[in-house]
């Protein structure tokens, strides 16, 4: 290569590949969407969307016939002369490798528009239709063939042209669709099929062929070093640009020349951010909190920031290298020019524990003047062995900032306690972290040894993160002494808020149901009688009573009964709005978590009480069947004959594959039958306390007797004759069979089995569905609503 006379020897590969062209790709993403979109509602809306747009072309068409045919001619003249004015500017820059490209992406556009079943389809001329201008330039305005060669067109020579040259062209192209509705000459609809397939067969060609950014502007760096006084004599290529930039060396045979005999030379092209900036846009879009430096959303700026903290951070002495040149080069490339590195990298050295000391030393120095480094792994820092002592250094400054937030100082503290761990081992790096850093900072930084906050190239650059940063934890704690490390919070929402979230979605879902006949249920209420309906609401509220009673005496009187009560309230919605029940049970044992409980001791308790109410509901409900008698027609509940069948099927195919698994069957031995074992022995303990036994079985009995008064109440306010005992018998056996159901609260199974039950008492279903209806809005609805402001408040008091 011959740069202003002189000769420089260039080495090595210089193209990009193709998968790393992500300005290229992103470009070809959104050309193939825009077709798709523009197919899909072209099949979908087509009678819609045509009708639409005449009755807008009629609206705003303003102009006479005369005045029509004016604007078509010269937006014709203007849109035939485009495509030949775009030629004649690349043959005068003589871009002759674009004029292949340009050629077939507008022949591919046309043919791509021309085919159909027959064949190739030749253009529709339509001098006879009275709706269209007879001019020939509208044939052209008309086709949608000529609007894709256009596109295509413009997509390929696009890179090549002059940024204002091509905001007018594109102006022009799209100016198509005002000027068919103002003039109202032709619907453009099916001419934004056009503009997709030419943008789309654009893109791959741009693609395919390459842009002049892919043209390394190797003699602009030559210039910008001499400016530096660095006379090139000889550029070899490291490695070519991909997702990083493109890194050559430098050689000069000046003798006198500051920067030494070589330099790296890194050029930084258009393709190269784009990655960067998708990646910052998916951590906006988890909602993350930033772990990481400010965005440059301009590549010449974020080069720039990088030489300019190399230079600030070389001031301190702690840079491996220093800033040779920076400049910006044609075709969107910058050059940022600097030393060789000194030392050795860290993750190349002997695993010397002599060498850990310097290396949190020189980050303190970083920390001390508020600097941030953003990316410590072991090949960006490098260790200068001298007579006397080993220095640590640093590189790659493109994540560095000054001014840094305390975020990013623990987050350079949790990144070198991986890179340290995994070099010299975890007791070497914490002690040398503490020595240079307070206990208090080092173990605030250790909440952020974990996958969610590392930096994905920091646990990248490391053999087995997960096992490395659980060690640095556990040797944090070992040498602060603390108990344990809470994980830090990196998300915009926390846990709690996200579990509030979906259960407010999941009363939604579960309400949608209710809502739906909530015109007819009103309609009814106008004949209720309200003193009925008063007394299923009180009973209703006794059982809240009941299970407070039943868990306080489960968790042996170790927490607030009154706050007990009120939580049962909390716990409806919990229970409610999650399948099976399980947020309740969650709730529960939360509730006796913070009211002091241990978490085994908090989950036994809910564990036992839900033992003693399955127990006491079994056994309210064979003595309720066996009082019923023969006026109870049962048979309604049992399931036929093939239904038992499967259902003693499925449970022997369980065993059978609980027994012949091994891992199953060492499931069964070492998680569950403990588990049953701790509760048999808690049922023993709690026989031989006659009073906390009766206790808990009262609260039992009142949860599953009150909701029984509760329906007996409800079908009471409807004129309903039936007994108390019948009542019960359905409430209890439709409650059982709806409790498999995997829907949250049960809703719509409850009902079904309740108006069934009733049914099959003799309960009309003119009684019946209100009856259930007002059941559900007594013991399920009222309470989800007043449920969720009571739960936050329990969550603001640090309850739950």
């Amino acid at each position: 290569m011959r740069v202003d006379g002189r000769d420089v020897a260039v080495s090595g590969d210089l193209l990009q590949p193709l998968a790393r062209r992500t300005n290229d790709i992103f470009r070809l993403a959104l050309a193939t969407v825009f077709l798709i979109v523009v197919i899909t509602s072209s099949l979908i809306t087509r009678r819609d969307w045509v009708a639409l747009e005449r009755s807008i072309s009629g609206i705003v068409a303003l102009l006479t016939p005369t005045q029509s045919n004016l604007v078509y001619l010269a937006y014709g003249v203007a849109i035939l002369a485009l495509p030949f004015a775009i030629l004649f500017g690349l043959v005068t820059a003589r871009q002759w490798r674009l004029l292949g490209a340009y050629g077939a992406a507008g022949l591919t556009a046309v043919l791509a528009l021309s085919i159909n079943s027959s064949g190739f389809a030749a253009p529709r001329w339509h001098f006879d239709l009275d709706d269209r201008l007879r001019t020939l330039l509208s044939q052209f305005l008309d086709d949608p063939r000529w609007i894709a060669m256009l596109a295509a067109m413009l997509t390929v020579s696009g890179p090549w042209l002059e940024a204002r040259w091509r905001r007018w062209w594109w102006a022009l192209l799209l100016a198509f669709v005002p000027i068919h509705l103002v003039v109202s000459a032709v619907v453009p609809a099916r001419t934004l099929l056009g503009l997709a397939v030419g943008w789309f067969v654009g893109a791959l060609t741009v693609l395919i062929v390459g842009t002049p950014a892919l043209e390394v502007p190797l003699d602009g760096a030559v210039r910008a070093l001499l400016r530096r006084g660095f006379a090139v004599t000889g550029l070899t290529v490291v490695r070519p640009a991909g997702p990083g930039p493109l890194v050559l060396w430098a050689a000069t045979d000046d003798p006198e020349d500051d920067g030494g005999s070589r330099a790296i030379v890194e050029m930084y092209g258009p393709n190269q951010r784009s990655g960067g900036i998708m990646s910052q846009v998916w951590r906006r879009v988890r909602l993350r909190n930033s772990e990481t430096a400010p965005l440059h959303a301009s590549m010449r700026r974020a080069v720039e920031h990088r030489g300019l903290m190399a230079i600030a951070i070389g001031d301190l002495g702690v840079a491996n290298s220093t800033t040779v040149a920076l400049s910006a080069l044609d075709r969107g490339w910058t050059l940022y020019a600097h030393t060789p590195t000194r030392g050795v990298a860290l993750d190349e050295t002997s695993a010397d524990e002599s060498l850990v000391a310097p290396v949190w030393k020189a980050l303190a120095v970083l920390h001390g003047h508020q600097i941030s480094h953003g990316d410590l792994r072991g090949k960006e820092i490098t260790v200068d062995v001298g007579d006397d002592d080993a220095t640590a250094l640093f590189g790659g400054f493109g994540s560095a900032e000054y001014g840094a937030t305390d975020v990013l100082l623990q987050a350079d503290i949790a990144a070198l306690l991986v890179t340290t761990t995994a070099i010299f081992g975890a007791e070497a790096a914490v002690r040398a972290a503490i020595a240079e850093f307070d206990e208090d900072t080092v173990l605030s930084a250790s909440r952020r040894l974990t996958k969610a906050a590392l930096p994905k190239h920091i646990r990248a650059s490391v053999i087995d993160p997960g096992t490395v940063m659980s060690t640095a934890r556990d040797e944090v704690m070992h040498q602060t002494g603390a108990d344990q490390i809470k994980a830090e919070t990196i998300t915009r929402f926390t846990r709690i808020q996200v579990i509030q979230l979906v259960l407010l979605v999941a009363l939604v879902y579960v309400a949608y149901p209710f809502i739906s006949t909530v015109p007819a249920f009103f309609s009814e209420l106008r004949t209720a009688n309200w003193w009925w309906a008063l007394l299923g609401l009180a009973v209703s509220a006794l059982t809240y009573v009941g299970a407070a009673a039943a868990l306080w005496a489960c968790a042996s009187g170790s927490v607030s009964f009154r706050n007990l009560t009120i939580m049962q309230v909390a716990n409806t919605f919990a229970a409610t709005t999650t399948p099976a029940g399980v947020g309740g049970l969650a709730l529960s044992t939360r509730f006796l978590q913070k009211g002091g409980l241990g978490a085994l001791r908090a989950t036994a308790a809910v564990a036992l009480q839900q033992s003693v109410q399955v127990i006491t509901h079994v056994g309210l409900l064979i003595f309720f069947s066996v009082v019923a008698g023969t006026s109870a027609n049962l048979s309604h509940f049992v399931p036929k004959t093939t239904v038992l069948y499967l259902i003693g099927g499925v449970a022997l195919g369980i065993v059978g594959v609980f027994t012949f698994v091994p891992k199953l069957r060492r499931w069964l031995g070492t998680e569950l039958r403990p588990r049953i074992k701790e509760l048999g022995g808690e049922l023993a303990e709690l026989a031989r306390e006659p009073k906390r036994l009766a206790i808990i079985v009262a609260g039992c009995a009142a949860t599953t007797l009150g909701a029984a008064l509760a329906l007996w109440a409800s079908v009471g306010a409807f004129g309903g004759g039936t007994t108390f005992v019948t009542v019960t018998v359905v409430t209890m056996i439709g409650g059982t069979l709806a409790s498999a159901a995997p829907t949250p609260g049960g809703v719509g199974a409850v009902e079904a089995a309740l108006i069934g039950g009733l049914a099959a008492f003799g309960v009309p279903a003119a009684v019946a569905v209100p009856s259930v209806l007002l059941y559900r809005v007594l013991t399920c609805w009222l309470p989800v609503f007043v449920g969720w402001p009571v739960m936050r408040w329990l969550t603001r008091k640090d309850m739950i």
